[in-house]
């Protein structure tokens, strides 16, 4: 089977490499009518909330917000206690896909967690 460049006329060949060649400066800007884009407004933080659970010991609670949060011992002992007296508390915040991984890091750990935006 001929390439289709052979079954071209000599004339249109040559049209289309005039066309073709054409360099990237040469192409004309148009300037557009249209309203410029709106720029997305950030996104509202999300939070992971830690739940109250019967199962779960205070001082095991306790190390898992030291060991995957890294929070001091007095960070994470207060928290522990809003998750125990309050009956949960925001444990991390920042973009959705973070807390989302912040919320199976703590299913793995044994805890009830969920997110949701801070308002």
């Amino acid at each position: 089977m001929e390439p289709v460049s052979a079954q071209l006329s000599p004339t249109t060949r040559a049209r289309t490499r005039a066309t073709c060649s054409v360099a990237p400066a040469e192409i004309e800007q148009t300037e557009s009518s249209e309203a410029p884009a709106q720029v997305p407004e950030p996104d509202v933080p999300w939070v992971t909330l830690v739940h109250n659970d019967p199962v779960n010991l205070m001082s095991y609670v306790t190390y898992v917000f030291q060991t995957y949060f890294g929070y001091s011992k007095g960070k994470a002992t207060k928290l522990m206690k809003d998750v125990h007296y309050k009956g949960r508390a925001v444990v991390s915040s920042g973009t959705r896909e973070e807390m989302e991984r912040d919320v199976q890091a703590m299913h793995g750990y044994g805890l009830w967690a969920t997110l949701s935006q801070d308002r």
